[in-house]
């Protein structure tokens, strides 16, 4: 690992000239350092951890966001450096108190999608925590529904459905995107709105890239399949639906419905989505060897 402690060193320790900008030129090696920091083994996480805090991560995510001008690319790397650095203080191995909380949250968290999902006569099915899961989770559930044939059913297919939809639909999703002339910009005082620009940039990077999906994703891919997406959490609502027909949805019956849990605390990073299949003997036993 040390050729990469180097280049990870040069990319994120506290601004020389070039300016820290630069780390958005990178990208191949941000995604390999968050695949490093999402490990299930606590180890790789903690060493990833204590590299980051000695580049000083959170100088570096600071002056990001302070940039005076970024683009979607680079407001991304921004909210990269700044889950990094979070990350980094998480896991880092010194506070023991710290560590004993989150894993008690996570245990908790993990504890309340169990029951919703055995109430529902669901079980889990792991996704690859890898950037894609949300579509991953989603595109499991259509192949499940025979929705998409399962030779389709890749996070692929689903970034791509989400993106031309919100793309075909920008009045349905601009206020809820995030902006750097408004609400989510350094020192706003509106809600301005994304402009067209940046607005096709931002479906350009969640159709091409590791781009987290989020809520809207949710939303967009409901509306794209015709399906409701029921979102099992831990926390107040217990599920969160998501459908097509909006409030004069009708009541569930024999509907099909995709489900899929999202875990806070689930990984490194916490944000995380898995696919929720039905609890047959079958599903049961891939589960249990998962």
């Amino acid at each position: 690992m040390a050729p990469k402690k180097n280049k990870l060193k040069k990319m994120l320790s506290p601004p020389t000239p070039p300016p820290p900008a630069n780390m958005a030129d990178d990208e191949d090696l941000m995604d390999d350092l968050f695949a490093q920091l999402d490990s299930k083994d606590s180890g790789t996480r903690q060493e990833s951890a204590t590299i980051l805090s000695s580049m000083q991560i959170d100088q570096v995510a600071e002056k990001l966001e302070a940039a005076p001008k970024k683009d979607s690319k680079a407001r991304h790397m921004a909210r990269q450096a700044r889950k990094a650095a979070v990350l980094a203080e998480t896991y880092a191995p010194t506070d023991t108190a710290a560590d004993a909380r989150l894993e008690r949250e996570a245990k908790e968290e993990e504890e309340q999608i169990k029951k919703t999902s055995d109430e529902l006569g669901l079980i889990m099915h792991q996704i690859n925590p890898d950037g894609h899961c949300l579509f991953s989770a989603v595109a499991d559930q259509l192949a499940l529904l025979g929705i998409i044939p399962p030779a389709a059913a890749t996070y692929a297919t689903c970034r791509r459905a989400a993106a031309e939809y919100i793309h075909a639909h920008p009045a349905d999703f601009l206020p809820f995107l995030p902006s750097d002339r408004g609400e989510d910009g350094v020192g706003a005082t509106d809600a301005g709105l994304m402009d067209r620009a940046h607005f096709e940039r931002y479906c350009a990077t969640m159709r091409d890239t590791a781009s987290w999906g989020g809520e809207p994703e949710v939303v967009a891919l409901s509306r794209a399949y015709g399906v409701p997406i029921h979102v099992v959490q831990g926390g107040t609502p217990p599920v969160v639906v998501h459908d097509p027909a909006g409030e004069q949805a009708p009541p569930a019956g024999d509907r099909q419905i995709a489900y899929i849990s999202y875990h806070r605390r689930l990984y490194g990073l916490g944000e995380h989505y898995n696919s929720l299949r039905p609890k047959t003997f079958v599903n049961s036993l891939k589960a249990v060897f998962h």
